[in-house]
């Protein structure tokens, strides 16, 4: 087998290992996530927190992050979406890259509106909460 030939298998067979790769990496992270709950709940219990409110107080943590999810992805693109009409309007190409500045800025912005959106959302929910 020539050289040239060993380069393309060896592509080939890399460019198919890096999704088996990121699927098992994600298999892990959520074993050792649910390993950590775990671990968190017993030491809540040992504490002499009661099991259901220490898996309430796990759950709530978790859920509190994923509130603004969506808003914040439909900031990244619609920010993304933002930086790829620039670059059309000024006729920008995609081997340039100004092209991806733009878009990377479009998605900045786009993460800084969904910030401040969040930060007066929850600052609107505390206030409710404490009234």
């Amino acid at each position: 087998m020539e050289a040239y030939e060993l380069e393309g298998v060896l592509a080939i067979i890399l460019s198919l290992s890096i999704p088996i790769v990121a699927i098992l990496m994600v298999f892990i992270s959520e074993i050792k996530k649910k390993k950590h709950d775990t671990e968190l709940r017993l030491a809540l219990i040992q504490a002499g927190t009661d099991a259901d409110t220490a898996k309430v107080l796990i759950e709530e943590q978790q859920k509190k992050h994923s509130k603004y999810g969506p808003l914040r992805a439909g900031c990244f693109f619609a920010g993304a979406g933002l930086g790829a009409v620039c670059n059309a309007l000024c006729g920008v190409s995609t081997g340039d890259i100004y092209f991806w500045m733009a878009i990377a800025g479009g998605v900045g912005v786009g993460l800084l509106i969904a910030f401040v959106i969040e930060y007066k959302l929850s600052k609107k929910d505390d206030e409710e909460v404490q009234k």
